[in-house]
């Protein structure tokens, strides 16, 4: 340190201050203000990023509840359209059925009315047949009573007889 003083020259000293003191004019006049601008937007740009950084994060949550809202949606729409597909099975199945037992009423009915006319052309056919055979029966009969002359005259007799008393 007392080399220090010894060796100290106030020529030198004030020499140097002044160097300096034109630097720091100089940094001031040029440099400072630049400086300072550059570093106020860097400020206002990170503070411009932190409040985009914000409302970043506030849209994600609105987006998210939004989300949310409309899965909820999504959930009670399928919900119901399920419930709608059930009950139009149901109908379509309740109808498939009414409309299988009014079929089988409308064949069942006509079957009877079917085996109804089958039945009266049956009866029909078996009274001609047995029309036939009795006529067949009587005329067989007929024939052999009426092949003597003596019959034929003694039939004919009870015929008119049994006629005029009927008259």
């Amino acid at each position: 340190m007392e080399q220090l003083i010894n060796d100290f020259s106030p020529g030198l000293f004030i020499m140097q201050s002044i160097l300096m003191l034109v630097v720091i004019f100089i940094m001031v006049k040029f440099a400072w203000k630049p400086i300072v601008s550059s570093l106020d937007e860097r400020e206002e740009g990170i503070k411009k990023a932190l409040e985009s950084a914000e409302l970043a994060k506030a849209e994600m949550q609105n987006i998210s509840s939004a989300n949310e809202q409309l899965m909820k949606e999504a959930r009670e729409e399928r919900e119901q359209l399920m419930k709608e597909a059930r009950d139009t099975k149901a109908k379509l199945i309740a109808d498939a059925e009414e409309a299988a037992q009014e079929e089988s009423a409308k064949i069942i009915a006509k079957a009877k009315v079917s085996i109804e006319l089958e039945k009266k052309e049956a009866l029909a056919q078996i009274k001609r047949e047995a029309a036939q055979l009795s006529v067949a029966l009587a005329e067989k009969i007929l024939k052999d009573e009426l092949s003597s002359a003596s019959k034929n005259a003694d039939h004919i007799e009870k015929l008119l007889k049994e006629v005029s008393l009927k008259s």
